[in-house]
């Protein structure tokens, strides 16, 4: 299916088509307990909801990279929300003045559409792509192999984020007890731990989305970039300055001495998006299903906040599938930098 040529009539048409045949896949493929749905599928490898499962397709289908695109991409949680504030402040800087900013008024998942969703519709896409000319923005949770070929044959560049398991793990069950179809029975933390340890979370395996962009990065350099999460709240003004440089957009001496990375970080703050009316008082509409909340997708942003929610059984366990999963590659000493997983202590 193609996006080219096709009226919206056309594509609905296909959708339709589409909707239907995957239905009829969800029946062979592996399921397990659902963290907001009642199953998660195993789709090439990786585990999702039905509807994910769909927006990956499309996208596979559909999209086609430009040379001048960047793609946020992320684990769920991983700091999605406040990367995408980051991002479009940066690229957007000569456009807007901070004290008249898009992100006053709008929220960063309006300002950075997830790339399953927008696809989705031929106008909507349209119109993004003529309106952030030359450069434009998108998201997703996707990993790198299911990711559609143009990507990379395009040269656009990506920006990886990962974030400290444990913490990627709490903030994953915080949110989603609060977008859990209420039908359903009640998913505690245990459940959610187990699953996660098993590698059946959303776009999970964790380790295996993270190792995918990892090699990707190492293999192109120049055109994926990893980021922490952890070191952005350490250092954001280095992490700031080091993500322009890669997006082809570094911040001049003048902007430097104007303070410039100083006023995106002020604004990008987790205070400041936090205290905005629009994220007291919107909504995004995640699915026909899911409709969330604004300030949801914003909690604390703290680092190390699953020391309130896990036992210290279950951080050495995760902390022991980490070092087995990541052992060997860089990712180890760039998550646990000074603290060392619980089973290598002496």
């Amino acid at each position: 299916m193609s996006l080219s040529g096709c009226s919206q009539h056309e594509l609905d048409d296909e959708y339709k088509k589409a909707d239907k045949n995957d239905s009829d896949m969800l029946t062979t493929l592996p399921k397990e307990k659902g963290w907001i749905t009642e199953h998660l599928y195993q789709y090439q490898s990786f585990w999702f909801t039905p509807e994910a499962i769909k927006g990956i397709k499309r996208v596979q289908e559909c999209f086609k990279a430009q040379p001048t695109d960047a793609i946020l991409v992320t684990f769920p949680k991983s700091g999605t929300t406040w990367f995408k504030a980051l991002i479009f402040s940066l690229m957007n800087r000569d456009r807007f003045d901070f004290s008249s900013h898009p992100l006053l008024t709008k929220g960063p998942h309006d300002c950075i559409p997830f790339l399953e969703a927008i696809i989705r519709n031929e106008t909507s896409y349209q119109d993004y792509r003529i309106s952030c000319s030359p450069c434009c923005l998108f998201a997703t949770h996707i990993p790198y192999s299911l990711l559609p070929a143009s990507v990379m044959s395009s040269g656009c560049k990506i920006v990886y984020v990962f974030r400290e398991p444990k913490d990627v793990l709490v903030s994953n069950w915080l949110f989603m007890t609060k977008v859990r179809l209420k039908e359903l029975p009640s998913f505690s933390i245990k459940d959610a731990f187990d699953l996660f340890c098993k590698g059946m979370s959303h776009y999970g395996p964790y380790w295996d989305q993270v190792l995918g962009y990892w090699k990707a990065s190492m293999e192109n350099p120049d055109k994926v970039l990893l980021l922490t999460y952890e070191d952005m709240k350490k250092d954001p003004i280095l992490c700031l300055s080091k993500l322009a440089k890669f997006l082809d957009k570094p911040f001049c001496l003048e902007e430097e001495r104007e303070g410039v990375v100083q006023e995106i970080v002020r604004l990008c703050s987790f205070e400041n998006l936090s205290s905005l009316a629009v994220k007291q008082n919107g909504v995004q509409h995640l699915s026909p299903q899911f409709t969330v909340a604004n300030r949801d997708f914003l909690r604390k942003g703290q680092v190390g906040d699953w020391k309130n929610h896990l036992t210290p059984e279950m951080a050495e366990q995760l902390d022991e599938i980490t070092r087995q999963k990541l052992g060997g590659t860089s990712l180890i000493g760039t998550l646990f930098g000074d603290t060392i997983p619980y089973s290598a202590k002496a």
